[in-house]
């Protein structure tokens, strides 16, 4: 088996699991088999001190499938 992983950035004003969510549903779009997600740095965007968006990085995994190309 071989699996690649890929580095994605979320983006959410509601809350750092929805930035999670967003990022890996987007990617599930064109990707199919993401089955681990790490997080790996969660940061938060303020205006006048408020946290106003969340912004996560998140590794994801999903399997490389054997397809031969015609």
């Amino acid at each position: 088996m071989v699996e690649k992983t890929i580095t994605l950035t979320g983006i959410s004003a509601n809350s750092i699991e929805d930035a999670v969510q967003l990022a890996i549903s987007r990617a599930g779009v064109t990707i199919s088999g993401i089955h681990t997600a790490l997080v790996t740095d969660i940061s938060a965007a303020i205006e006048n001190s408020k946290v106003t968006r969340w912004k996560v990085t998140v590794r994801c995994t999903f399997q490389v499938k054997d397809q031969l190309h015609e």
